[in-house]
């Protein structure tokens, strides 16, 4: 009986390792493009592809515990400058399911498709990602990015 009993807790110990490192792969997978790495990009079009997106850290790279601000940069696909329209901006770590520990807003219009985010802070290492939504002449769209703090 022992033998029996040491046999399935060693089978139910091999389903639990097997289960953990599915996970841990696929949770792995879901933040690589294609080629196996993390897209780390500033620049990115948007999923429908209505505007071309930059956002660049204002102040130096971001880094765990203090506020930042951020320019977001809109424009059309074919280069010119998006002003006028509603960004909003949402995010957090996926691999920890938590959104950010603040509220970004947009606060001003800086001209030529500029627009400046404050309020970012992110309170942990790790991965984290940026939802960049736009509301425009062109319609609704939006761009994720990733960032490695």
């Amino acid at each position: 009986m022992n033998v029996s009993s040491g046999a399935r807790v060693g089978v139910a110990v091999a389903v639990l390792v097997l289960i953990v490192a599915l996970g841990l792969y696929l949770s792995r997978s879901m933040m690589q493009n294609p080629t196996g790495e993390l897209d780390l990009s500033r620049s990115k079009p948007t999923a429908q592809g209505l505007y071309l997106t930059t956002i660049t850290p204002e102040g130096g790279e971001p880094s765990v515990g203090p506020m930042h601000s951020w320019v977001v940069e809109v424009k059309t696909p074919d280069g010119r400058a998006v002003d006028g329209a509603t960004i909003s901006v949402d995010g957090g770590m996926p691999e920890h399911n938590h959104g950010l520990p603040t509220a970004p807003q947009v606060t001003a219009g800086l001209g030529e498709g500029r627009y400046r985010l404050e309020g970012v802070k992110f309170s942990m290492p790790g991965r984290w990602v940026l939802r960049i939504a736009v509301d425009g002449a062109q319609g609704k769209d939006e761009a994720t990015f990733n960032l490695m703090l």
